[in-house]
């Protein structure tokens, strides 16, 4: 059996944290290339260059890509065959703490809802764990900030809405979402499990790269013909109108009960802040 020292897994969380706050990944480098080139609107143009120069100075370490650096979440796996020496949770969100005070960046954690005292170092992250083949672990990071999260919707569908059902409540949402969501926009779907599970769902597809389809190819032709259809929506760059309003649309899927149709959508803004590591 391997061991892992969680002081390992702090320094680890450490480093990750840090860097997405200022790189943004190359998959959305590449997806402001393709918007360049498919967007119609001057306008539109002329901020995906601004938001490639800021992108630039940013990855120097002038500043964080975005002021607000969001909401530190988790989803790890666990080697069923690995033995981590200490505490698991405490050592992600130290590393979580130490990224946000000795990386200089927005702290914007409540220590609870309505009596609104911030925590002060951005922690407790939001952990989703899961045990897995293997020796290794696996952490996936993704920043969450304020702004498109507020824009993310759940729905219970009824099983006849069927396919068109969630299609339209996708759709639906990225349009009610507009400019306040920072697009061009990474839109993570979750479709089916129950009520939480399709949230998760939704936010673990959030956090995958836009130019990883589906496996399955019934929801890979689904997510090119959404993404097709919310940039037919003509929200466009910030929303200022354009023909780019998504780079691309990530569906993950999940089995239901019989008499229901849980969907969810969890919306990235255009900087979609995520990573991994494997320890």
């Amino acid at each position: 059996m391997r061991t892992i020292n969680s002081k390992e897994i702090t320094e680890a969380v450490i480093r990750l944290a840090i860097q997405k706050a200022y790189e943004i990944g190359d998959d959305i480098l590449k997806g402001f290339d393709w918007a360049l080139t498919n967007e119609k609107s001057e306008t539109g143009r002329e901020i995906l260059q601004q938001l490639k120069e800021n992108a630039k100075i940013a990855a120097e370490g002038v500043v964080p890509y975005c002021q607000d650096t969001g909401m530190a979440v988790l989803f790890v796996e666990v080697g069923q065959d690995l033995r981590i020496e200490g505490d698991l949770e405490e050592a992600l969100n130290e590393g979580i703490r130490r990224a946000y005070v000795d990386g200089f960046l927005r702290k914007s954690v409540y220590k609870d809802p309505i009596r609104r005292v911030n925590t002060g170092d951005n922690t407790p992250a939001i952990i989703h764990y899961s045990i897995v083949k293997g020796d290794q672990l696996k952490i996936t990071f993704g920043a969450k900030g304020g702004g498109s999260e507020n824009m993310s919707r759940l729905s219970m569908l009824k099983p006849s809405d069927g396919i068109e059902g969630v299609k339209n409540f996708v759709i639906e949402t990225v349009s009610i979402g507009g400019a306040n969501a920072c697009p061009p926009l990474v839109v993570g779907v979750g479709i089916g499990g129950n009520f939480e599970k399709c949230a998760i769902l939704a936010k673990k597809a959030a956090l995958r790269s836009f130019q990883v389809r589906n496996q399955d190819p019934f929801y890979a032709e689904i997510e090119e013909e959404l993404k097709e259809k919310c940039n037919a929506l003509g929200v466009g760059p910030m929303g200022l109108g354009g023909t780019v309003t998504v780079l691309g649309v990530n569906i993950e899927v999940f089995p239901c009960h019989l008499v229901a149709l849980p969907v969810a959508v969890n919306i990235n803004c255009h900087a979609a802040r995520h990573g991994e590591i494997i320890l």
